[in-house]
């Protein structure tokens, strides 16, 4: 009696762009909201923000209004990323994309005093998962009929 082998792979199939795009937002969320986290751990952080200010920045209700209006955007982006047409979501996730990386990076001349290393870490992996959201979208594979 012989012994038969069988070799098994394990199937690797290509996500669909949209999806991709999809899952990079979320990714997105997790690293701002796990920053904004980690940051109520650093020693008077959270006796700032009782006072309504975190490192010279003052809460009013315009700039209140304009950071749910900036977080909002990647939540509207995973389902608009699945919904719209590809057309309209390719050039919808660069300029987007290309929009929230230009916020991020002008943040970091806002505020004062210590910029923890925890912090300049996510930027960066921020500033990575925007890029690759616009690299994917510029990229978005092509065919014609």
């Amino acid at each position: 009696m012989s012994v038969q082998e069988t070799k098994t792979k394990l199937e690797d199939r290509q996500v669909n762009v949209k999806t991709k795009l999809a899952l990079l937002w979320v990714a997105l969320m997790f690293l701002y909201i796990y920053n904004d986290i980690f940051s109520i751990y650093q020693p008077g952080h959270v006796a700032d923000l009782l006072d309504g200010h975190i490192e010279g920045v003052y809460f009013t209700q315009e700039m209140l209004i304009g950071a749910v209006l900036l977080m909002a955007v990647p939540s509207i982006m995973v389902l608009l990323s699945v919904t719209l047409k590809a057309s309209i979501v390719r050039w919808l996730n660069i300029l987007v994309g290309v929009f929230q990386l230009l916020v991020l990076l002008g943040t970091q001349f806002v505020g004062e005093g210590e910029t923890w290393i925890y912090w300049r870490i996510y930027e960066v992996l921020e500033a990575a998962f925007l890029a690759f959201i616009v690299w994917t979208a510029w990229k978005w594979p092509t065919y014609t009929e």
